[in-house]
Formats: C-alpha cells, structure tokens, sequence
C-alpha cells in the first residue's frame, strides 16, 4: 500500500481494505518509515478521523477472540471492545480499550514514526495483548483478586502500581508474554500474563514452564479455578468507559507531543564502542569486494527493532531506549562511520548484545553505564 501522489494528505479508510488482509501491513510501514507525516494530518484532532471497529479488520479479529474465550468456556463473560487512547481496562468494568492507531493501517505508521512502540504489530500480537486485557477483566468480573488463592500467588492487588520496575531476567516465577518482562510490574499484571499464557490456543504450558515452579503453580491455579469460574455469573458487568476515541479532542500533534522522554545521560564513551563494532566488521570483508554502509542510517532504519528486541528483554522503556539508539545514529553520522553491507546481519547481532548489556546495566543500576 502506498501513497497516491495525487492525495499525499489522505488517509486511506480502514473501510476500504479487504477483511483478510493482514491488519497491519509491516511492509508499508518499513517502506515508508522514513517518508515525514504530512502537518495536514498531525494537526487533525483523533475524534475527526473515521475510526471504528465495525466493517474493519479489527472486528474480524475480535471475532476471532471470542472464539477463543468460547473455547475455553468462558461465556457468561462478554467484555466489551472500543478504542481508546491505550490498552486497557478500566478497574471495576468489563471493557477493553484498544489504542485507535490500530483501527487504521497509516496511523499505525503515525504511532511508529512518533509513539515509537507499537503495541500490536499484526493481528497475532493483537491477540496477545487482548488475552493479556482478557485476563483483567476475569480479574475484575469475578473479583479474584479479593480470594486468598488469588493473593496468595500473585500477591495483593493493594501493592503500589509503579511504572518503573526491575526486571530478573527469566524469572522462574513468572510467564513471559508481553515484552519488558510486564508479569513483574504488578500482581494485577502477574495475573493477566498468567491467564494469557494459559488461554493461548495450543500452546503446552505445562512443557514450556515445567522447570519454572511458581510460574507453572500459577497456571495450574487457572487450570483449576476456570471450571468453577465459568459456571458462575460475573459479580461485575459494567462497561463504563472513558477516554473513547470519539471523545479524544486532542490533535495527533497534541497527542503524540504529550510524550515526554525521560533525561537519561548518555557518556560520550560509547564513541569507542561504537567505533569497535562497526569498524571490526568492516575490516573483515576483502577489500576488493568491499561495498560500505552508512552506519548512521543502518541505526535509524533497525531502530525499531533493535528497541522492541532490548525492551523485550530488559524491560528498559522504550522512550530511553529510542533516545540512546538516536544519540548512537547522531554519533555514527558526527563520526563518518561505514560499515561493509556483506557484515550487515552480524553487525546488527553485536548491536543487539550491546544494547542489551546497557539495559541491564540501566535497569539495575539508573545509568547506561554503571560507576
């Protein structure tokens, strides 16, 4: 999908693509990454756009959802979707809200290109997150979090919510799912990876966390608990909601220029290492077969990746982690570094070890680089 040189500001309506085509087309964002979002769009408010669930592709996938729940029995319970401003379900209801960007395939490249992060890259991620959101309404429907089980193993719902937390890498304790290590941030969250994990079609849990005890005790809890759950009537039914995208006044300009990157100082030392990997690589191709890269440009395009990879893993937001691969890009492009392009894929291994090394070292110590 592109374009039409003739329309450059036009958004191309959800309505007009075929329900089994993919939600997000990941080659049109790649391709047109770099391509600047047009000010006519940035300066729309959200509720001006045409952004719906009905008669798109979203629908289907919910759809698709609910076949899942079905499956697993759960039928007394009907969350309700809508799209809203982030994930999320507001404490007390059954509703989930879904980010807008996901209802339109070019303002998932508006979120790519000023958001960073896409929580929902493909209708498969989608689903990962809906049986994660899935996993809070249950919480909030059936109030298990007041039972001394639910507390027992998870911990009590009462603990702070705190955004910044550490992660312990492949924790036995608990399930990975959503990236960023997120079943550690809180018990709420603890439970609705576990409940994702245990909804996901197919998938043998019990194989995949039989050496991790706290976590398979935890999804052996739903196992056992969902027979007795799903032949009650939820004791919450609301679906009270705010913040729906019909109410969202801000313009994407406004919306995506709320976000404020934390200061994070960054030591002028990595100059060297950076120097290192890209010019190690370099120096192993022949020189007569030798084509060069922009080093500078190889950092802008992998960005995304590169940070979804380290935030998996470290659970470092990805504001930070954008802001050091950008200051990494301006110091390649200060420094004039090339790299041979048949060294292209090891160069991005040893990229993604660095980076991740100075996660941990963020994420344990405040600094990139501990003192």
């Amino acid at each position: 999908m592109s374009h039409d040189p003739e329309e450059p500001s036009r958004l191309r309506s959800s309505s007009e693509l075929p329900l089994d085509r993919p939600l997000v087309e990941k080659a049109f964002v790649e391709s047109t990454a770099e391509e600047p979002i047009p000010a006519e769009i940035l300066s729309r408010r959200i509720c001006d756009f045409d952004l719906r669930i009905e008669g798109r592709p979203l629908e289907k996938l919910i759809e698709r959802f609910r076949a899942e729940l079905t499956a697993r029995g759960i039928t007394r319970l009907q969350p309700r979707f809508y799209l809203s401003d982030e994930w999320g379900v507001p404490e007390g209801t059954v509703a989930i809200g879904i980010p807008f960007y996901l209802a339109d395939p070019e303002l998932v490249r508006v979120q790519a290109q000023h958001g960073g992060l896409v929580e929902g890259d493909g209708a498969e991620d989608i689903l990962r997150y809906l049986r994660h959101e899935m996993g809070h309404v249950v919480n909030y429907a059936y109030r298990l979090h007041a039972t001394e089980e639910w507390t027992s193993l998870f911990g009590p719902m009462s603990r702070p919510y705190a955004e910044t937390y550490r992660v312990v890498p492949f924790s036995t304790d608990f399930v990975r799912h959503l990236p960023g290590g997120y079943a550690q941030k809180h018990p709420d969250e603890d439970w609705a990876e576990t409940f994702a994990v245990w909804m996901t079609p197919e998938l043998d849990w019990r194989a995949l966390y039989g050496d991790s005890p706290g976590a398979l005790a935890k999804l052996e809890y739903c196992e056992r608990a969902f027979p007795s759950i799903n032949a009650r009537d939820p004791e919450i039914t609301d679906t009270q909601i705010d913040d729906e995208v019909g109410a969202i006044r801000t313009t994407l300009q406004e919306y995506y220029g709320a976000t404020v990157l934390g200061a994070v100082s960054i030591p002028h030392s990595l100059d060297g290492d950076l120097q290192v990997i890209f010019a190690r690589r370099a120096a192993s191709a022949p020189t007569d077969t030798k084509r060069s890269g922009d080093a500078a440009l190889l950092l802008r395009r992998q960005q995304d990746s590169l940070v979804r990879s380290v935030y998996r893993w470290t659970g470092v937001e990805p504001a930070l982690l954008y802001q050091l691969v950008q200051h990494l890009a301006e110091r390649a492009r200060a420094m004039g570094i090339s790299y041979a392009l048949d060294e292209r894929d090891p160069i991005l291994v040893e990229l993604s070890g660095f980076l991740t090394a100075l996660g941990m070292n963020y994420a344990y110590t405040g600094k990139f680089i501990a003192s």
